[in-house]
């Protein structure tokens, strides 16, 4: 009787863990320079949007684009439970589990050519309220990623 409780558990928690991912956003990527504005829920950050419940700034930096890039990548690197799945020289996606059901975030960085910006994006794939898990993530890496810059 234990041991089946055991599985049971076990097989429930997997089942819960999986389902916690949800599929990958179509809308991922830069449309027309500009990362996809976020939906219409309160668990995305964006800082190309016109709404100001989802605004937060982009990060700026003063050292040349290739090593602003270089240390947003050393930032990523450093960040728990991160995925890096593209990187080019405009754009940086990463997905982001949470520690305890593995919830997935998509975190998005666009570095245009002709700005000493780096916009960022970064939303949950599932659920309503992230109870501004989005927002602290950006601004501790934007804290990283100005103490890494100044290296």
């Amino acid at each position: 009787m234990k041991k089946l409780i055991i599985q049971s558990i076990v097989i429930i928690s997997a089942t819960l863990t999986a389902g916690c991912a949800g599929p990958t956003p179509k809308n991922i990527g830069i449309h027309q320079g500009r990362l996809t504005d976020c939906p219409d829920r309160p668990n995305c950050v964006s800082s190309q949007t016109d709404s100001s419940d989802h605004a937060i700034a982009p990060f700026e930096y003063t050292q040349s684009r290739k090593e602003a890039i270089q240390t947003l990548m050393n930032v990523i690197k450093a960040l728990p439970r991160a995925k890096l799945n593209e990187k080019s020289d405009t754009y940086v996606y990463v997905e982001v589990k949470s520690k305890i059901f593995g919830f997935v975030d998509d975190v998005e960085f666009f570095i245009p050519e002709k700005e000493a910006v780096i916009h960022v994006r970064s939303a949950s794939r599932l659920g309503y309220s992230d109870f501004g898990v989005n927002r602290k993530r950006i601004e501790s890496i934007r804290k990283d990623f100005s103490k890494e810059g100044k290296k």
